[in-house]
């Protein structure tokens, strides 16, 4: 009988395990794609995709700022006098860079410029801080040098700095900015507002070592300064500034100023200055070299405003040019004080008083007028008050006033003692003079406006032309300013010498000296003030000091303003001559 044989059964998986391990993957499945969808789609679920995409830019997406550009400055003739440049800052994130080996530490100091002992004091008070600045304002190769060396925490960021390519010629006026590229002195802190542009902001993508990987997006422009139009004439302002240097050196002087004005329009063409500093470049600068003397010292001008005295004589309808002033015997005694000539001029017409810079005349006059008489004069010319040129610092100067004047006062105050001004103020008096009894307002900054702005008559013209001509004799032969004479032209102007005061009141041994003028007399184009100061040299007068510094620059300017000469007749011939008509038709 043949074997039966069995069948081999196999064990087989039960069927609901299978089910049960599919369901299982499916919903495990499922479970991952609901939490996906939980970080990724669904925005209200708490810890979402919001959220995880909010830390994520938090971590990577970064504000930057971006600098904004300051405004220029430029003169009259569109000149640059002040621009600002882009530079780089870097600066280092110490908790990034304190994890640098000294090797690398070493090395960045060696391309900052600096000690690596000192750079490592730095990184070590400062770390647990993430900002501190490496050096500022570098030019794009310095910065290069730096960035090569691909340290971690070291980063680079634009910024402007301030240039003056005109350097020590106008450093007192445009004045300087900080390293912030914001205004410290002069034009510069003035006008500000005006300069400074406002930043601007922009979305970048930043890696774990701080490094910008991609600009998105700008959140908010840049907006530049507004440029600023100066009145200055470069062209004179470095005439003046040769000038005043050269007599500065010459003379031994402490100190110097000058200022040049446009008479038909009040504007301020030249405002130089000595000592001066390099506003580019400020290490070791003292204090007393950055200051704008022409409008923030006040001075005592002495014999300046002695014409200024005789105008308000005339005004006073007392006296004439030709009235006559008894001078002898050369000395008039005054409660309090004996003042004198240099000689007995005997007898002296207003003119000659002038001529002469007479002390004895001037007392005489001012003595016969009522006591506010040339005080209310000088204040309608501008002394005592501001020009309104917003300069920082302006001084309004000295002008006293009183119930009762003593004699001596009243003396002194007449040929420019106990008052003071700037020299802006002299200026602008002496170019009322020029313009025939119209005042102009002053202005160190070009604007449209000022257009519209009527002269204000102060003094009548005939009164002022009468005054015009006795300072044209100043110039001649036998006055005391001859050496500020301009071959061509016609110059109308004045001396004056004052004493400086000291502790314990006036000091024989220094002195002052100012000139006042302008030009051409017949039609006046520029007025002037030049003033030294503390001259310690044997030459001290108005006449031999500051004249000479006007001669020399005005008539530089008449070329430079194409101002033509004409045949130029003695002051002193012309006045007689006037004189001599005026008695005939009498």
């Amino acid at each position: 009988m043949g074997a039966v044989k069995k069948e081999q059964v196999q064990p087989g998986i039960a069927r609901w395990r299978f089910v049960l391990v599919a369901a299982l993957l499916c919903l495990l499945a499922l479970a991952l794609i609901l939490h996906l969808a939980r970080l990724q789609v669904v925005p209200a679920t708490e810890r979402g995709y919001q959220f995880l995409q909010d830390q994520g830019r938090a971590r990577t997406i970064r504000s930057e700022e971006i600098a904004a550009y300051r405004g220029s400055i430029v003169d009259r003739n569109g000149e640059l006098l002040a621009v600002s440049t882009p530079v780089h800052s870097l600066w280092a994130n110490p908790k990034l860079l304190s994890g640098s080996s000294a090797e690398k530490i070493s090395q960045l100091a060696r391309a900052l410029e600096l000690s690596p002992v000192k750079l490592a004091a730095r990184l070590e008070k400062y770390r647990h801080k993430e900002f501190m600045y490496l050096r500022r304002h570098l030019t794009p190769e310095q910065a290069d040098k730096v960035l090569d060396l691909e340290l971690s925490g070291v980063f680079s960021k634009k910024e402007y700095r301030r240039f003056y390519p005109a350097g020590e010629v106008i450093a007192q006026v445009l004045g300087f900015t900080n390293i912030d590229d914001r205004g410290q002195e002069g034009l510069e802190l003035a006008y500000d507002n005006w300069l400074s542009g406002q930043p601007g902001a922009q979305q970048v993508v930043k890696d774990l070592k701080g490094r910008t990987v991609q600009e998105l997006a700008i959140q908010r422009e840049a907006q530049p300064g507004q440029d600023l139009r100066l009145s200055i004439d470069m062209r004179l302002q470095y005439l003046a500034y040769r000038e005043l240097k050269r007599a500065v050196a010459e003379n031994g002087a402490a100190s110097g100023f000058m200022v040049v004005l446009d008479t038909l329009s009040g504007d301020v063409l030249a405002m130089a200055n000595q000592p001066s500093f390099n506003p580019n470049n400020r290490q070791g600068v003292k204090a007393a070299a950055m200051r704008n003397r022409a409008l923030i010292d006040q001075f005592e001008p002495g014999s300046t405003v002695k014409p200024l005295t005789v105008l308000a004589a005339l005004e006073s309808g007392r006296y004439q040019p030709h009235t006559q002033i008894d001078t002898s015997p050369g000395y008039i005694r005054v409660p309090g004080k004996t003042l004198v000539d240099p000689v007995n001029y005997g007898k002296l017409d207003l003119t000659r008083i002038i001529t002469k810079s007479s002390q004895v005349g001037i007392t005489k006059i001012a003595l016969d007028l009522e006591p506010n008489t040339v005080r209310e004069l000088f204040y309608r010319l501008g002394l005592g008050e501001t020009v309104g040129s917003g300069f920082p610092g302006e001084t309004a100067g000295i002008l006293p006033s009183r119930s009762r004047w003593h004699p001596i006062e009243r003396a002194t105050f007449a040929f420019g003692y106990g008052l003071t001004v700037n020299a802006v103020q002299l200026a602008q008096a002496y170019s009322v003079l020029a313009n025939a009894g119209l005042k102009r307002p002053i202005s160190l900054v070009l604007s449209g406006d000022k257009a519209d702005v009527e002269p204000e008559r102060v003094i009548d013209g005939p009164l002022a032309k009468q005054v015009t001509a006795m300072l044209e004799t100043v110039i001649g032969a036998s006055g005391t300013g001859r050496r500020a004479k301009v071959e061509g032209y016609r110059v109308a102007g004045k001396t004056g010498t004052a004493h400086k005061v000291g502790r314990s009141g006036y000091e024989d041994s220094r002195y002052r000296s100012v000139f006042a003028g302008f030009i051409p007399a017949d039609k006046p184009r520029l007025a002037a003030v030049v003033v030294i100061d503390d001259l310690s040299h044997d030459k001290y007068s108005g006449g031999e000091v500051a004249a000479p510094v006007f001669g020399a620059v005005m008539a530089g300017a008449m070329r430079l303003l194409q101002v033509p000469p004409e045949r130029v007749e003695p002051a002193e011939r012309r006045l007689a001559a006037q004189l001599s008509e005026r008695g005939s038709k009498s």
